[in-house]
């Protein structure tokens, strides 16, 4: 099963310190903390409800530490125990610490994750799993690195050696040290077999098969890319020829150039397999020392430092497959593929995020933005990377985000509002295509889109973008003010609904004011005018007027202005307010 990182539930404050304790020796895990019980600055995520959310973590497969009470995790996870292979880990952690109790996940590491919080407090977990308390191994759950190929004959082997029966080990001795390290019944003679191989063997309930992940297949994509016929089914016929089984393969690796190429993502997606991306010079140096010029055998002998077995040109690519005397751990071979999401917060409040963004929040590990709007997501970011720089340095921003992300890194670029109005996704691509970095190339860039500051504003008042409207924007620092003008100028004649952002500034006093001059050739006096100011924020305020009214003094660089077209109307509210709208039909 794949593997996530661990979740971290606490029902009270007096639980954070030991959740921390935690978190400190498991990368990655993330603290959740029950709603009105725990601070909302001292955890990840808050949750109103404990039962469905541990239910939908379990079903998700995410390892589950329960700093509570073991009997509330059973009950609560009673009703999805149906497959003992595929439960994640659960845990139950003594409020204090004291306690370690592995509940579910045995196939899965739930033992191995009980030691590693266990040396925290220097204790030992309550193992209760005969295999292990006899021989310190748990046959269904190898370490890191290997994979059992027949699960299903594990318990009755284990059964056999309790009850006295020896076994005989196989393979590369540096592949059986960790069975060697143990204290099974090992002798030369045994009938009972653990071999450990890369090779696709038979097995039997008693000859256990663990696979080794020690094959690197390296992978180079041709200049002239013409696949008239898929690569990817092809890959598994030459480890067929090689008689290497699958289960053996720890990763696709490629040049770092090739990234964005979406066969070799194929091939690692065919295998259910990681491909890591290397450097060019990394290649280079392996190309010397191998005295090889196919980047597809630099790759794989570089990522298992090991020797190659097989080489084939298939198609328009060449596959190498090399062995190392190590399983290969693709976290540090190699880069994954570096990811950029441009992403639009909208106005501020975290209910108008989008799930996407959420989940972009949650996982990226370096986020790249204008002060003011990092802190509007700190609370979602605690713990990562943030790289802060001055509201004019988009371009800067930008070239920072990207060259993060060509290091393997999620990169998270935030936007408040859209990302794509008057924001940093066309400075992302305006940064991209003008310098054109090699190491950018195989960046996967997304966009998640955002609310956006005149839609907010317009949802707060009522329905004003109700018919046709456009956006402008009143700074000059970007384009002259000749162009706005003209633009201007059009949209009054054309009678559109026009959102104006950047308004005004402590250095531009007077754009406002020959804004409000051009819409009098072509507006009543009495049109109506919307000024959102902090829509989503501390400090929010939306006021109605007319265009004869608007004025300098009412608006500054949070300020969105949305001028009304000739049919937008204002109506009572029952309550005594207004509402602000344009109607759908042009009569």
């Amino acid at each position: 099963m794949a593997k996530l990182s661990p979740v971290v539930v606490v029902l009270g404050n007096n639980s954070i310190s030991v959740a921390k304790k935690i978190i400190s020796v498991i990368p990655g895990a993330k603290l959740y903390g029950l709603a009105g019980r725990t601070y909302d600055t001292d955890v990840d995520v808050n949750f109103t409800d404990f039962g469905t959310t541990l239910r939908e973590l379990f079903a998700d497969g995410t390892p589950i530490i329960g700093i509570c009470a073991t009997g509330i995790l059973i009950r609560t996870l009673a009703p999805l125990l149906t497959n003992k292979r595929q439960e994640p880990p659960v845990l139950a952690v003594a409020e204090d610490g004291s306690a370690i109790v592995p509940l579910l996940g045995g196939l899965n590491g739930v033992n191995n994750l009980a030691r590693q919080i266990a040396s925290v407090f220097n204790i030992q977990p309550a193992i209760t799993t005969t295999g292990e308390i006899r021989f310190g191994i748990a046959l269904e759950d190898p370490p890191p690195g290997y994979h059992l190929s027949n699960p299903s004959n594990a318990k009755v082997f284990m059964s056999d050696l309790l009850a006295g029966n020896s076994v005989r080990l196989e393979g590369n001795p540096l592949w059986l040290n960790w069975l060697k390290s143990s204290s099974l019944p090992i002798n030369s003679n045994a009938e009972r077999v653990i071999q450990v191989t890369e090779k696709n063997v038979f097995s039997t309930p008693t000859h256990l098969i663990y696979h080794p992940q020690a094959i690197a297949i390296g992978i180079s994509i041709h200049q002239q890319r013409d696949f008239s016929e898929s690569p990817i089914p092809l890959i598994p016929q030459i480890l067929a020829d090689a008689e290497l089984s699958p289960a053996s393969i720890a990763g696709v690796f490629a040049s770092q150039l090739d990234a964005a190429q979406p066969e070799i993502q194929g091939i690692a997606d065919a295998l259910n397999v990681p491909v890591r991306f290397l450097a060019p010079d990394e290649l280079s140096k392996a190309m010397s020392r191998h005295h090889t010029s196919d980047v597809a055998v630099a790759a794989a002998l570089a990522a298992s430092q090991g020797k190659l077995i097989s080489q084939r040109k298939v198609l328009n690519i060449t596959c190498a497959i090399a062995i190392a005397d190590l399983p290969i751990d693709t976290n540090t071979t190699g880069r994954p593929r570096g990811r950029l999401a441009i992403i639009g917060t909208g106005p501020g409040r975290s209910d108008w995020m989008s799930p996407e963004v959420k989940n972009i929040l949650s996982n990226a590990t370096d986020f790249v933005g204008y002060s003011t709007y990092l802190k509007l997501i700190a609370a979602s970011t605690p713990g990562k990377h943030l790289h802060e720089s001055d509201n004019r340095e988009e371009i800067v921003r930008a070239s920072l985000a990207l060259d993060l992300a060509a290091e393997g890194r999620f990169v998270a670029v935030v936007s408040s509002g859209d990302p794509g109005i008057y924001a940093m996704a066309a400075a992302v691509f305006e940064a991209w295509e003008k310098e054109q970095k090699p190491a950018w190339q195989g960046i996967d860039i997304h966009v998640a889109p955002g609310i956006s500051a005149m839609q907010a504003a317009a949802a707060q008042i009522g329905a004003p973008l109700g018919h046709d409207f456009c956006a402008v924007s009143l700074s000059d620092i970007l384009k002259p003010w000749s162009i706005i003008e003209h633009r201007i100028l059009a949209a009054a004649q054309g009678d559109f609904v026009i959102a104006l952002y950047n308004p005004i500034s402590k250095q531009r006093t007077w754009q406002l004011t020959e804004t409000k001059k051009i819409l009098l050739n072509y507006r009543s006096p009495n049109t109506t005018v919307v000024l959102a100011r902090n829509i989503g924020r501390d400090g929010e305020s939306i006021k109605v007027c007319t265009l004869a009214e608007l004025s300098p003094e009412c608006a500054d660089m949070r300020t969105v202005i949305i001028i009304g077209s000739s049919k937008t109307r204002v109506i009572a509210k029952p309550d005594g307010g207004i509402w602000v709208y344009t109607p759908r039909r042009y009569e």
